[in-house]
């Protein structure tokens, strides 16, 4: 068992906690059971620590092979952004595919389906509810905006439930450069704004249509 998060295993897994150490081993963190089982199906987990050597998830994902680590709990409280740490912390690699991938895995999909946008959301658990509605609305991708939250921000990954494990996500794109390519291939472009003159419960959503979420502050831009 690994007792101090002194530890260098633990010391470099700590560090996943800060944007630019991330991007810089490519590997983000992952906490509690319902994403790391997501990663763990979807064949993305690379490391695993958990405070119950006996749970489930830590017996499958030793199973298949993911390193695991027994730790103690005070260890997993220094892995976590939570008051109250889950009892699983993973560690995964990066998951985020070009714009240009994204929109072509999107049209493959559903060539009349939907693609959420993320322009300047800045709260990490708003963007985790569009992923994980967007996931439940068999969206075909996700696209971050360079001005946009990480994706990869613990808040945001929990908050995802592990939707980020089943569609493509772009980060860091750009709002005009993803709009444009998406109205080039015969797309329709509607803001989601509290202030719109229209009824998203009847629009015509016959597709393909990207859903533009702005600013929780200031919203979307002329």
């Amino acid at each position: 068992m690994l007792t101090s998060a002194r530890n260098p295993t633990i010391a470099k897994a700590a560090r996943l906690r800060k944007r630019a150490l991330r991007d810089h081993d490519r590997l983000f963190l992952l906490e509690g059971a319902q994403v790391v089982g997501e990663a763990l199906d979807a064949g993305r987990l690379e490391r695993l620590f958990t405070a119950d050597d006996l749970d489930p998830i830590a017996l499958r994902a030793r199973h298949a092979g993911v390193e695991t680590h027994h730790v103690a709990g005070e260890v997993v409280r220094h892995l976590t952004s939570t008051v109250t740490p889950q009892a699983l912390v993973g560690i995964a690699a990066f998951v985020d595919v070009g714009l240009d991938e994204a929109m072509e895995r999107a049209s493959e999909h559903d060539p009349a389906g939907c693609v959420a946008l993320l322009h300047e959301v800045r709260d990490p658990g708003n963007a985790g509810t569009v992923l994980r509605s967007a996931d439940a609305a068999d969206a075909g991708a996700v696209v971050f905006s360079e001005t946009s939250v990480d994706v990869y921000n613990p808040k945001t990954i929990r908050a995802s439930a592990g939707s980020v494990f089943h569609l493509p996500i772009v980060r860091g794109a750009s709002t005009l450069d993803a709009i444009g390519m998406a109205k080039a291939a015969g797309g329709r472009v509607l803001a989601m704004t509290t202030g719109g003159d229209g009824d998203l419960y009847r629009a015509d959503l016959s597709g393909p249509v990207v859903f533009v979420f702005g600013n929780e502050a200031h919203g979307l831009s002329e």
